[in-house]
């Protein structure tokens, strides 16, 4: 696999190379590596990988290559074996990860990969962890080897019960090494460094951890369709009671040979009005009309509307569950903070410590002329400013506490630079497994001390003032970060120069030992001081991420005795890990020097602080779900201002006792104001042994965090949270690993981000920025859901009220199953006549867009669902009998029981009656509001000449028929209208309230 390519299947790592186009760039490197080595001898040998056993095979691998050995695999870079790959898609962390060679296969030809077998467990769904072995087994045989000739007879035997990869002779010694995630690269991760990489496939399909994480789509359904679908059964219902009682009315009898059921389905007929089949049509271009609006405004552009089936639902989220890295934070780490002890560095006064670097790094005027310029160690004596007499005492010191800090952070980090050309130019870019220590290496980069060279050997730094090395180190030691360990060290041994003074034997090798971590670890690790807890406080508070920073000087005789008690604990087969942090601890964590505390800042998406705030005054309740670590949540969510100022957060990680979860459920409910912190393990065990209790008590918190959490845990928890609230659920991401937690929720929502495009074409809706989502919710949202319901009714106003009508006639004609409005009358009261106004309800809105984001608290009205209720269904039904009552009632009264007169004044007011009870729900008037009114209204008299057929146009053009219908109008809209104003006046709405109306 070379850069930039896709990983098909979950592999582990054999080789790596260089890629030849890199040969060229790192010769200057390789440079610096041979004069570092050749600068001073070693005085100390470094911790080395476990030997692995000179069989043929490694040491054909190590002999000097032949020309055809060239032409078969490229040279090694170095033989270090590392690569870097892109996870954002699996884990939603945009920072490379460091993949590392077996050292076993590392230095293996590439004709010997077959003597390997690889034993991995059973596929599971755990992307951050992995077990495995990998052996070699010795050439006792003729192996494969596709680079022999093809005649020569293949005698191998195939182990057909084992499960693992590979051939071997059972009777043969082995040789192997144990594999971890290091090892590994899963499918859908990219190959992000320079390389060429040589893996085998452990898993593949839907064995992968992607497919393993990812939960199958869905079709989403609206909870406002659900209500819409249950007012109509009762309809339905109602439609068929109608129906029995008019043939009750009549006593069952048989007329004319038509059966009393013969009458009944006629009935049914006649009312189907009441179930109306325009309401879906007028939902579904409602729906289209919304998402018109969604994305063409000019506030969130680029807002995409993937599904037309759930807009109504933006207005009824209670539950918001988002992503952290793309989606809150830009995932753009800045140093932006320093305390050496006595003084602290921000913002301009980094001018200073940029000034103390230069001073401290800079080659003195005697060492111009000499071939080699003197090597800057932490025992080098701080260099002051040409002009002594200003150089008081004070400002030596703190200017040597300022070296020394810039010196620890640019070597003690685990950041490799890398070179590539682009238009003819070298650039130069940091990877690291973390973010933060990639902006750690650039700031100090920006204050003098860039990192030149690193590789698992050595390190050089360069002072980007004079453009020399000014620091060479050998790496005898790392000992990466952990999330249990919180702490990251290395011993390095530093190059003093050709005319470095002798040192004595006790001093002989110049060996540090660096470390930094978190202040929860390093305050018991450092020696006494006063000032590194009120520190480390006031940057918490401020949100920045704090690393403590402490070295210690180390003997030879000291560094021998830490890695002999080292070795010996990593060769243990039992309680491996423990032991050698037990060495660590006893060796080296003792009475660190403190040197200072850093403050880095994740960068916050845009206006995602009063984003926050106003979801929270809408109502809704905010939870954060992140692949990241535990510290990393905690920080972005102080600084996010989800957890408020002072709150108290509740950590709870790596739970594996059941009794301990029990706990920590009762200390939760003795503090229901606390914000929860929790990590995927512990949340694995909840969700197993404690679902019901703890997912009740968790939708009770004010804000809840969950870290470390895989793909799947995401969904798990929005469908947790769904079945037990039946509240609706937003989802937000912009990662791959986002996918299932989005297609989980009721409205999943997709940012456009760095780490791609799947979780926006995963997505319902797809936005630009996390800023964009509160005018979606509390804007298109709120107007979605309110004019939806108030359409809804309408339309099932429309059709109630003309069977209504058909049911006051039915009863005058003595019970006979005839049609009222026959043809194009029934067709167009549906149609032309009503059915552009009553749709022009989807333009309506009761406030603008500036009250409804001052006022929140009206979106969180509409989560009661009020606005659709079966209370205000009831009351268009009331209002529909007495308009329909009335209609039909009085115009048999004051015309005739049956006739065409009787018909044009009945139906005459029930369209004037449908146009102004359309007038009467408009809360804001729209232009085209009032062009549909108006040209209805001159279409319906534009048709009365040619409705010959229904009406007595002779009685049409009367007077008696225009004060008929004038009459009969008034007295169906007043009372209605009266009442409508009277409650708004007792009990005005809330969107009055907010306007002073």
């Amino acid at each position: 696999m070379g850069k930039d390519q896709r990983v098909p299947a979950d592999v582990v790592v054999l080789k790596s190379f260089a890629s030849e186009t890199l040969v060229d760039s790192t010769e200057a490197q390789s440079s610096v590596r041979r004069s570092a080595a050749n600068d001073q001898p070693s005085l100390v040998e470094p911790l080395l990988d476990p030997p692995v056993e000179n069989t043929e095979a490694t040491l054909a691998g190590s002999r000097e290559p032949t020309a055809s050995d060239r032409t078969a695999e490229p040279t090694d870079a170095g033989g270090v074996g590392e690569s870097f790959i892109r996870t954002d898609q699996l884990d939603g962390e945009t920072d490379w990860k460091l993949r590392l060679a077996s050292p076993l296969t590392q230095s293996l030809a590439i004709s010997e990969i077959p003597r390997l077998r690889v034993s991995a467990g059973k596929p599971d769904q755990k992307v951050n962890e992995f077990v495995g072995t990998i052996e070699l087994f010795p050439a006792s045989e003729p192996w494969y080897d596709p680079h022999l000739a093809k005649n020569k007879p293949l005698e191998a035997t195939i182990d057909r019960s084992s499960t693992s990869i590979g051939w071997h002779d059972s009777t043969a010694q082995l040789n192997s090494a144990p594999l971890n995630i290091d090892n590994t690269a899963w499918a859908n991760t990219v190959l992000a460094s320079s390389s060429t990489t040589i893996a085998v496939v452990v898993y593949t399909g839907r064995q992968t951890r992607q497919a393993l994480s990812t939960s199958p789509s869905r079709s989403k359904t609206g909870l406002l369709e659900y209500e819409i679908n249950s007012l109509t059964k009762i309809l339905c219902i109602f439609t068929l009671l109608l129906s029995i009682i008019l043939v009750a009315l009549e006593g069952f009898e048989s007329r004319d040979e038509r059966k009393w059921y013969i009458a009944i389905m006629m009935y049914l007929i006649l009312f189907s009005t009441i179930i109306p089949i325009s309401l879906r049509v007028n939902l579904d271009m409602g729906k289209t009309v919304y998402a018109w609006f969604i994305e063409r405004d000019q506030g969130i552009k680029g807002a995409v509307v993937r599904t037309s089936t759930i807009p109504e639902e933006l207005g009824r989220v209670e539950y918001l569950l988002s992503d952290k890295t793309g989606t809150l934070t830009q995932n753009e780490m800045e140093l932006k903070k320093i305390h050496v002890g006595t003084v602290s560095y921000a913002n301009e006064a980094m001018d200073e410590v940029a000034s103390y670097t230069r001073q401290a790094f800079s080659v003195p005027a005697q060492a111009q002329g000499e071939h080699a310029s003197p090597l800057v160690t932490p025992s080098s004596t701080f260099i002051g400013p040409s002009n002594t007499s200003t150089a008081t005492r004070t400002r030596r010191e703190i200017g040597s506490r300022v070296r020394d800090v810039v010196l620890a952070l640019a070597l003690c980090h685990n950041v490799t630079p890398t070179t590539e050309e682009e238009d003819g130019r070298t650039i130069t870019t940091y990877q690291a497994s973390s973010p933060d220590e990639i902006a750690i290496v650039q700031w100090t980069e920006s204050v003098g001390l860039r990192l030149l060279h690193r590789d698992r050997h050595s390190m050089a730094l360069q002072s980007t003032d004079t453009g020399r090395v000014v620091v060479r180190v050998r790496i005898l030691e790392v000992f990466p970060f952990t999330s249990e360990g919180k702490r990251m060290g290395m011993i390095a041994q530093f190059h003093e120069g050709p005319n470095a003074p002798k040192a004595t034997d006790e001093e002989a090798g110049n060996i540090w030992f660096f470390q930094k971590g978190a202040d929860t670890v390093m305050s018991s690790i450092v020696a006494a001081n006063d000032w590194l807890d009120e520190e480390t406080a006031n940057m918490a508070r401020e949100g920045l991420r704090t690393l403590v920073v402490g070295r210690k000087k180390l003997s030879t005789r000291q560094y021998r005795d830490f890695a002999t008690s080292y070795r010996q604990a990593s060769l243990s087969l039992q309680s491996r890990d423990a032991g050698m942090a037990k060495a660590i601890k006893e060796h080296l964590e003792r009475d660190l020097e403190l040197l200072g505390v850093t403050g880095v800042e994740d960068k916050l998406q845009k206006d995602v602080k009063p984003s926050l705030e106003l979801l929270r005054n809408a109502g809704i309740k905010i939870w954060m779900l992140t692949g990241d670590k535990v510290e990393t949540a905690r920080c972005v969510a102080v600084s996010a201002k989800l957890v408020a100022r002072g709150q108290y957060v509740h950590t709870i990680a790596k739970l594996k006792r059941k009794d301990l979860a029990q706990d920590s459920l009762e200390f939760l409910r003795s503090k229901p104001d606390a914000c929860l912190l929790i990590d995927g393990e512990s949340l694995a065990l909840f969700l197993t042994h404690f679902r019901a209790p703890f997912i009740s008590l968790a939708v009770l918190l004010p804000a809840v965090i969950a870290c470390r959490c895989s793909p799947t845990q995401k969904a798990d928890i929005a469908k947790l949270i769904r079945a037990h609230t039946k509240k609706r659920i937003c989802c937000i991401g912009d990662g791959g690993n986002d996918v299932s937690m989005i297609q989980a929720a009721d409205v999943g929502v997709g940012i456009v981000g760095k780490e791609g495009r799947q979780a926006s074409l995963a997505a319902d809706f797809s936005i630009l920025q996390f800023c964009h989502l509160t005018k979606l919710l509390v804007w298109h949202g709120r107007n979605s859901y309110k004019r939806s319901a108030k359409l809804a009714q309408f339309v099932i106003h429309r059709g109630l009220i003309i069977s209504v009508c058909q049911t006051m006639f039915s009863i005058a004609s003595k019970f006979e199953p005839n049609a009222l409005y026959k043809d194009w009358l029934l067709v167009g009261y549906g149609t032309v006549y009503t059915m552009a106004p009553v749709f022009s309800l989807v333009l309506d809105k009761d406030v603008d867009e500036d009250l409804a984001n001052l006022y929140p608290e009206l979106y969180k009205e509409l989560t009661t669902g009020r606005s659709l209720s079966l209370t205000t269904f009831l009351v268009w039904v009331l209002v529909s009998i007495y308009q329909g009552g009335m209609i039909q009632g009085l115009s048999q009264i004051l015309v005739e029981v049956e006739g065409p007169r009787m018909v044009a004044v009945s139906f005459t007011v029930l369209v004037i009656n449908e146009l102004i009870m359309v007038a009467f729900e408009i809360t804001t008037w729209h232009p085209v509001m009032i062009v549909s009114l108006l040209g209805t209204a001159l279409v319906y008299l534009g048709s009365i000449p040619f409705l010959g057929r229904y009406f007595d146009l002779a009685f049409v053009v009367t007077l008696g028929f225009l004060w008929r219908v004038a009459a009969i109008s008034a007295i169906s809209l007043v009372p209605p209208y009266a009442a409508k104003i009277i409650r708004r006046t007792w009990k005005p709405p809330s969107y009055r309230k907010v306007q002073g109306v």
